[in-house]
């Protein structure tokens, strides 16, 4: 290193802290006593790195003082250039790279010919660096070649601590001197690449982190390390996201469910999870997963979807939303009822949002994913058996101590086995106003899945006091679809009006046609009311929206 460059570090420490000087002055006789001439002229220059970085830090722990990475690897290196100042030793001395070390932070190289350094990282969620694909080529095989020495330097459960900017600026410096020592050639841009990727890795989902970003994508399907698939504007795409092999998928699979406290494993190769911003996920491993793991992931919408926003989007019609709104109000009892990414949570995130904030409102979920925006919500989320094959906590154990809390309102994230029958309980015993969703392609197959769930939970019980029980309890169902071009629409709206002899009768307030379909491929639709009296009009009275629910539907 240069005189010039030496000043510089040493200013830049003493910037930072000027009692690194002191203690570098303190600590040079012990050095020199500890690293005779003799010594220093057969050692190789890393080595010496090494047992001065291992000499400085026990010093520095001895003295209770904790330094960042940087500092930790430019006090090292002012102490190496010092001590090394007092010998003629050949500037030009082979370095090898130094092997890992339990103790360390970070390595440090011998100091290399200045460079202009590279702008720092972006940071998380901006448009992506615009590189060719053979630049990306060039940032893949440089990250195969320096990922394992640059885990080998540092001390990654130390990394993970570390806030992304810090990091990001530590991980640049030793790049730039990983890059001289490989002889590897990248350009700005692509460092900067690298540098994000390796942070993603580190810190993130690894090359799912472009993806998550991108918020006009959906959906991410993982199917193992070669296929990654997203959805954007209802259409699945091929992308060119790829892992290095299936442990790779497996470790990212890994850092989800142990953030929440679950596992994924030989023992358990299924979970249910969610990422830090709600997101679901869903994992499933060999040997279930022929092909390698597999990883589902409905993203967290960063956008509120409510009943206008609905309507914007065609999902709707204005007459539609204001008789949702109005029976959101009225305390109905509502199923919403669909195929798998139809949007059933997404509607009942909207209709959520006609809860009143003096409410008690209790949610019970296999995964937290509700957005609810009032303030006296008590999230409940089961949680899956232990290695021993105790603690399970089912969604009926919830669905029953949620009884016990003095809910006005209980939302279930879904129903889909015996917990049927104590939700119904619960909405026939003055739960008004409840919520829930359930697999169905229509309202009268709605209707059959809950009387089988019910015989799921062991209730012993007359197919027609099944029915009964379910004509009581349900008063609406919200029939929802993604229909073939991608688009998500409420098809049905539905009211359960009773008994007729052994059947549950029913009658559709409005229903959504296919009418047509566009030259770019997306389909028309009419949104018709069926002119029908509303079977809820004295729920509505009861609550002075009587005259409101009759103009929606006239």
């Amino acid at each position: 290193m240069t005189a010039d460059a030496q000043g510089n570090l040493e200013a830049r420490i003493l910037a930072a802290d000027g009692t690194l000087v002191v203690l570098r002055d303190r600590l040079m006789p012990e050095l020199t006593k500890a690293f005779p001439k003799e010594k220093i002229k057969t050692m190789p220059r890393v080595e010496i790195n090494r047992e001065i970085k291992n000499f400085a830090l026990a010093f520095l722990s001895q003295q209770g003082i904790e330094l960042n990475l940087l500092d930790q690897r430019d006090f090292v290196n002012v102490l190496s250039n010092a001590l090394l100042g007092q010998v003629a030793k050949p500037e030009n001395a082979k370095a090898t790279i130094a092997p890992a070390n339990a103790t360390t932070v970070t390595s440090f190289v011998p100091p290399t010919p200045e460079v202009e350094e590279a702008p720092p990282p972006p940071p998380r969620h901006v448009e992506p660096l615009a590189i060719s694909t053979a630049s990306r080529t060039s940032v893949g095989q440089a990250k195969l070649k320096l990922q394992p020495l640059i885990l080998d330097r540092i001390d990654t459960s130390a990394a993970a601590r570390m806030a992304r900017e810090d990091l990001a600026r530590d991980l640049k410096g030793l790049i730039g001197e990983l890059l001289i020592e490989t002889k590897t050639q990248l350009n700005a841009a692509e460092r900067l690449e690298l540098v994000e990727q390796l942070l993603n890795d580190m810190l993130g989902l690894g090359p799912l982190e472009p993806l998550l970003a991108d918020e006009s994508v959906s959906e991410v399907m993982v199917n193992g390390p070669k296929q990654v698939y997203c959805e954007s504007k209802g259409k699945l795409t091929l992308t060119d996201v790829t892992f290095r092999d299936n442990a790779h998928v497996l470790s990212i699979a890994t850092r989800i469910v142990t953030a929440i406290g679950r596992r994924i494993d030989e023992s358990s190769p299924l979970c249910d999870a969610r990422l830090m911003d709600g997101s679901r996920v869903n994992i499933i491993i060999p040997p279930l997963a022929i092909d390698g793991p597999t990883i589902t992931i409905r993203k967290f919408s960063k956008k509120k979807i409510t009943l206008d926003s609905m309507i914007k989007f065609g999902s709707i019609s204005p007459q539609m939303a204001q008789v949702l709104r109005i029976v959101g109000r009225c305390r109905l009892n509502i199923l919403i009822s669909g195929g798998t990414g139809s949007g059933k949570t997404t509607l009942l995130n909207a209709l959520s949002q006609m809860i009143d904030h003096g409410e008690r409102v209790v949610t019970i979920e296999d995964a937290a994913e509700l957005q609810l925006q009032q303030p006296h919500v008590v999230r409940l989320e089961t949680r899956p058996a232990n290695l021993e094959g105790h603690g399970e906590i089912t969604m009926r154990d919830l669905l029953k101590n949620a009884l016990r809390m003095r809910p006005d309102r209980i939302i279930v994230g879904e129903t889909r086995g015996g917990e049927a029958i104590d939700m119904l309980q619960a909405m026939n015993t003055g739960h008004d106003g409840s919520l829930s969703t359930v697999h169905a392609n229509r309202p009268r197959e709605a209707i059959m899945r809950l009387e089988n769930m019910v015989g799921l939970g062991g209730a012993n019980l007359a197919p027609r006091a099944i029915r009964q029980q379910i004509a009581s309890a349900v008063d609406m169902i919200i029939q929802v679809s993604r229909m073939r071009d991608g688009s998500r629409r409420v098809t049905h709206i539905s009211e359960v009006t009773g008994m007729e002899g052994e059947v549950i009768s029913m009658q559709d307030l409005f229903v959504c046609d296919v009418t047509g379909e566009l030259p770019d491929g997306r389909l028309t639709v009419d949104f018709k009311n069926n002119g029908l009296r509303p079977h809820c009009l004295p729920k509505a009275a009861y609550y002075g929206l009587e005259k409101d629910l009759l103009e929606a539907l006239s």
